[in-house]
């Protein structure tokens, strides 16, 4: 350390947080005849130290300040030389981590010394000349002994930024209102500990972290930690959690954390405390954990990830603001995509909703809880014109390389299939093996050790391996309904067992060429959006081996892969260059072909020192494509029936009359974890004699014979209505009647009600129910009741039993609601509970408009809904005060 110079001065302070203003007071009259300059980035900085002393250190600090020759050395100094000084590298933005970073980036030279009493962090600042180097804050020693080392496995580096930023930014405030006498509920010895092994963490870990992230954002961290440690970070969690707690209820600047981060939080201690008292790792990947919790994505997020997806996709930030959207978004919603990125994300919620979106978004940061995350939710987009787009929204959080929260969202039209829902644990990813690190053996070593044993084989594979790969296939392909999902099940399996990594390349309805599904044995060093997407067109000259087979040649043995500046074609360019950037030794390439049509390719591939293919593994992949051609057919047949299904169904589904003293509205939402449709219907219409009609009823079935069952019935029911104007009992008796003539009678449930009463009251519901849930009446007080009255046998039983009509007063401003077992069923709920939670749904929205309460109640009841839901809400109200309409 250098001489202190002629003018020198030193002061003491104590351990609090009161010492970082009182050192800069200090530093300024020590400099009083100092270029201003000078003083004022002293003054920055030396308050930067001194709070890095009070919050880690802990102990009295010792402030010396010299001057001489224009340049200005400053020195702050605590009692704990066993404590390093650790930069966590935040970054710019971030809250906390920014005092060590500051003096980097400000002083002239800085660096830290210790000996065996003091540890002293200095920093110089010169007005003249280039200085030496800096002999930067190693110089302090380590601040942990390498007693026992922690392998933490598949860990995601922005989850790991995200959190550990977290973690610091709440250690931080939480020290602070412990100094102003809130402790939150934490001993001050526990928070002690906390900081202390928090840093020691820090230290230990911060190393492995170094280097640049590998492209699928995982990698395994190695860190020598004291095997001592482990109490030090149970009370690390412990007091994590009660910070959590004060975070929540606002005692604390810091907002609490979100579920992502707190599950990564607690594997990543517990994976500390369990190693070092013994435990094996577990790699993050394969830890079971909500859908709130799993990620589209492992590697951090980027914009390009949103514009290559094919699904509508739009990225919002913590600010509520669009950072991304790709093209079928805002195909859908009538924008351009840079036209969003910058707009509120209420730009895309009809107006009856924004508030509740404000408040609920706002409730989500401040709170640390979420709604709707990771859960398909049924509800309203809105167009740039201005018109209402029904949507099912999936929604989940990612990460940014810097730690930064997105929320990233895709819509689907409900006229269509929800999105892929990833599968958690791992998000569809395979868990890691039992190499070290968890990194998984190569097909290619299972494959030689079968061999190797001297078993009756074809090509490295037994005959009852390969019957078992064959019909493993069909099975695993059959039992998932969505054709994109089926690939990635029917690709992980190849590539458990027979290649290193595959491709499935399809034409589409207009004859272009799509890559849609690339696997790969161990996904960390693959990121599927940069191969998957649009390929060039078969062009005259492209003689490639993809080409070939999509003329139908094959399977087509490949021992060499040439290289892409040997392919003329595009296409054949684009083929090579996946092979060179996913690693080729050999590939079988063969067409998908199936009822005399080619429809895409297959390749095969295994990776350079593997065990080639050879001619005998031809026959088997050639099984297999007519297995996988097949399944995509079929897949693809089912996809169009159920779409004609569902225009069908939503086609027949009316416009509700317009009535100065009734408001209606309705809602429909197809199931979101089947690819079936179901014979949901609700109608309303005004009879001669003035009443209104209300209808809802459910067909028994999930296809295309429900929707035409329910659309004939809806048909009946009007028309008898319409032309007998008998009370409800007698309507469903001829209906039944009606039912029962038909070449293919149907099973169903079915609600009708009259509404009577003049403009201004009073009114009265007349209804009965043929075995569908009864309606639920909740007044403007949010008093609610189940009319069970008028209750009887569902249609397609027996149409000779007599049927029984009930009267219910309606008062005004009350609602009506009929409803379909969608809403409220659950396989792990009784029906008591479930109508229970629609009770109270329905009392807290009992003031709001009618929209409001239709799209509410499907955000809070329909999220992952297994069965269709189809709602209709009446509301009496007189002319005067009635201010909404369905």
């Amino acid at each position: 350390m250098a001489s202190l110079g002629p003018t020198a001065a030193s002061r003491r302070f104590p351990a609090e947080p009161v010492s970082a203003a009182a050192a800069r007071n200090f530093v300024h009259r020590a400099l009083r005849d100092t270029a201003s300059h000078l003083v004022d980035t002293a003054q920055l900085l030396v308050s930067e130290l001194v709070t890095n002393a009070v919050l880690h250190a802990r102990t009295e600090i010792e402030v010396t300040v010299s001057r001489s020759d224009g340049r200005v050395r400053v020195l702050v100094g605590d009692r704990r030389p066993g404590r390093g000084l650790v930069s966590p590298s935040c970054p710019a933005y971030a809250g906390t981590g920014q005092g060590l970073a500051l003096v980097e980036q400000l002083a002239s030279r800085y660096g830290a010394d210790a000996d065996g009493e003091r540890k002293t962090a200095w920093f110089e600042l010169w007005s003249d000349g280039p200085p030496p180097p800096s002999p930067g804050w190693e110089a302090a020693g380590p601040p942990c002994d390498s007693e026992r080392s922690v392998t933490l496995v598949d860990v995601p580096g922005a989850l790991d930024s995200a959190c550990r930023q977290h973690r610091h930014a709440v250690l931080r405030e939480l020290t602070f209102a412990a100094s102003h006498g809130d402790l939150c509920g934490v001993p001050p010895d526990d928070l002690a500990t906390a900081n202390d092994i928090s840093n020691v963490i820090s230290a230990c870990v911060g190393p492995a972290r170094a280097g640049p992230l590998p492209e699928s954002g995982l990698r395994t961290l190695f860190a020598a930690l004291p095997s001592d440690a482990a109490d030090a970070v149970r009370t690390l969690r412990r007091v994590l959690e009660r910070a959590e707690a004060a975070a929540r209820e606002e005692r604390l600047l810091v907002l609490p954390a979100l579920p992502r981060v707190r599950a990564f939080q607690d594997w990543f201690l517990g994976q500390i405390v369990g190693q070092l008292t013994g435990a094996r790792p577990t790699a993050w990947t394969v830890v079971p954990r909500e859908p709130e919790i799993g990620a589209l994505e492992v590697a951090p997020w980027h914009a390009g990830q949103a514009r290559t997806n094919r699904t509508p996709t739009v990225a919002a930030d913590e600010g509520n603001r669009i950072i991304a959207a790709n093209g079928p978004a805002a195909d859908l919603l009538g924008w351009e995509p840079d036209e969003l990125v910058g707009r509120r994300l209420t730009v895309l919620i009809p107006g009856h909703l924004r508030d509740r979106h404000s408040a609920a978004f706002a409730s989500m940061l401040l709170t640390g809880r979420t709604r709707i995350v990771g859960r398909s939710v049924p509800l309203p987009a809105l167009h740039r014109d201005g018109s209402v787009v029904p949507v099912r929204l999936f929604i989940q959080t990612q990460e940014t390389a810097d730690g930064r929260t997105v929320f990233v969202a895709q819509l689907s039209p409900r006229a269509t299939r929800s999105p892929d829902v990833p599968n958690v644990p791992g998000a569809g990813r395979e868990p890691a093996g039992d190499e070290p690190g968890g990194r998984p053996a190569p097909a290619a070593r299972e494959r030689g050790a079968r061999g190797s044993r001297g078993e009756d084989t074809e090509g490295g594979m037994s005959t009852l391996e390969r019957l078992s790969l064959l019909a493993d296939l069909a099975a695993h392909f059959n039992d998932t309904p969505d054709l994109a999902e089926g690939l990635r099940t029917a690709g992980r399996l190849l590539t458990r067992r027979l290649a290193d990594w595959c491709a499935v390349d399809l034409f589409t309805e207009d004859s272009r060429l799509d890559r849609v599904c690339v696997v790969h044995r161990d996904p960390r060093g693959l990121r599927p959006d940069a191969y998957e997407g649009g390929l060039p067109e078969i062009s005259e000259d492209a003689r490639g081996p993809l080409a070939r087979a999509l003329r139908g040649a094959g399977p087509l043995l490949l021992t060499d892969v040439p290289p892409p500046q040997r392919a003329a074609a595009a296409l054949d360019r684009s083929h090579s260059e996946l092979f060179r950037a996913l690693g080729a030794g050999s590939a079988v390439v063969a067409p998908l072909r199936a009822r005399r049509r080619i429809f895409g390719a297959l390749t095969l591939a295994r990776a350079p020192g593997a065990p080639p293919f050879s001619e005998t593994d031809l026959a088997l992949v050639d099984d297999l494509v007519h297995s996988l051609a097949l399944g995509v057919d079929d897949a693809r047949l089912y996809e169009a029936s159920r779409s004609i299904a569902e225009r069908l169904q939503r086609s027949l589904l009316p416009g509700l009359p317009r009535l100065d003293h009734l408001g209606l509205a309705a809602r429909y939402a197809a199931s979101s974890t089947t690819a079936q449709v179901g014979g949901d219907w609700y109608d309303s219409f005004v009879l001669p004699d003035g009443n209104t009609a209300v209808v809802i009823g459910d067909v028994t079935g999930h296809d295309l014979d429900a929707a035409i069952a329910m659309s004939q019935l809806r048909s009946m029911l009007r028309g008898i209505a319409l032309d007998r104007r008998e009370p409800p009992a007698e309507v469903l008796r001829r209906l039944d009647l009606a039912n029962h003539s038909l070449r293919q009678e149907a099973t169903a449930t079915c609600a009708y009600g009259l509404v009577k009463g003049p403009a201004h009251g009073p009114w009265e519901l007349t209804y009965a129910c043929a075995g569908h849930p009864p309606p639920l009446l909740t007044t403007r007080e949010g008093e609610t009741r189940y009319l069970e009255d008028g209750a009887g046998l569902l249609l397609g039983m027996d149409p000779t039993l007599p049927r029984a009509s009930a009267r219910q007063a309606l008062p005004a401003h009350s609602t009506l609601l009929f409803y379909t077992d969608g809403l409220v069923e659950r396989r792990d709920e009784s029906l008591d509970d479930a109508l229970e939670r629609l009770r109270r749904h329905t009392a807290d929205l009992a003031r709001e408009p009618l929209d409001t309460f239709c799209d509410e109640l499907l955000i809070g009841l329909g999220a992952d809904n297994a069965d269709d839901i189809a709602l209709l809400a009446v509301r009496p109200s007189p002319p005067s005060v009635r201010d909404d309409r369905a």
